[in-house]
């Protein structure tokens, strides 16, 4: 096993939204480099906390790059150096002894700041909420084979399925955009058979929500590049397209009656 030493980590420390932050260097002496990015975290919360000092506030859950909380920016990169991989997957081995490290919460104006290096993404809920679900019947389970759905189809669904939701995708956009993260939302459900009921009004409420809260996509491709799933921009194109179709469907509607 293999040690790093003398890492000094500046880490952006703020007591809630309306205060001023700033960053605040820490020193560790020395961490295995088979530790995560937050058992490091956790070491030097515990060194802070036998000092008599607050400790950082950050998001975590699962650990294990399911749930999407650990939300960093670290060295201006979301979730780290390594691609692929969440915050909590990041392991100390991708850093050497000496370097300086900078730690910040994600920085866009839909994700408000708590506290420290945890920010408030429940604009997401808003975008889930207006129309991330489908119309199911009631009773017993259905025999699975009743609904064929094909491979190719059914690969596409799961690939947009695997968003966690962790926000890294607006917090690398230069317009803070979340079409990445909507587009593989509406788009899980909009390509399965079981999603077709609200397909169009699927598209159209999640669109409409996001526009509330978040900036417009221009194709920089930042978001796919950060994903740490590595969700393709594919799908914003395939949800610009359904809500297209939407809209003219809606104007058809409305000529006829």
């Amino acid at each position: 096993m293999s040690h790093l030493e003398n890492l000094v980590l500046k880490i952006w420390r703020q007591n809630g939204p309306g205060d001023a932050g700033r960053f605040q260097s820490y020193r560790i002496d020395r961490i295995s480099d088979e530790a995560s990015f937050l058992e490091m975290l956790d070491v030097l919360n515990e060194k802070l906390i036998g000092e008599g000092l607050e400790a950082i506030t950050f998001d975590h859950d699962c650990r294990e790059g399911i749930c999407g909380t650990c939300s960093l920016m670290i060295d201006g990169r979301a979730h780290g150096p390594q691609k692929g991989t969440a915050t909590c997957q990041l392991h100390m081995r991708m850093f050497k002894s000496g370097d300086t490290i900078v730690v910040e919460p994600w920085r866009a104006t839909a994700f408000p700041i708590i506290k420290d290096l945890m920010v408030d993404r429940s604009a997401f809920d808003r975008i889930i909420e207006s129309g991330g679900f489908i119309t199911a019947s009631t009773g017993g389970a259905p025999e699975a084979n009743l609904t064929p759905v094909p491979k190719p189809v059914a690969d596409a669904a799961m690939d947009a399925a695997e968003c966690i939701g962790c926000g890294a995708c607006v917090a690398a956009c230069p317009n803070g955009a979340a079409n990445l993260f909507a587009a593989a939302k509406v788009s899980h459900l909009n390509l399965l058979p079981q999603g077709q009921a609200e397909r169009w009004s699927r598209v159209q409420a999640m669109v409409e929500s996001m526009d509330d809260y978040f900036g417009s996509c221009t194709n920089h491709g930042e978001c796919e590049a950060a994903c740490p799933k590595e969700i393709s921009i594919d799908f914003i194109a395939l949800m610009h397209s359904d809500y297209l179709k939407a809209k003219i469907k809606d104007r058809k509607l409305i000529s006829q009656q």
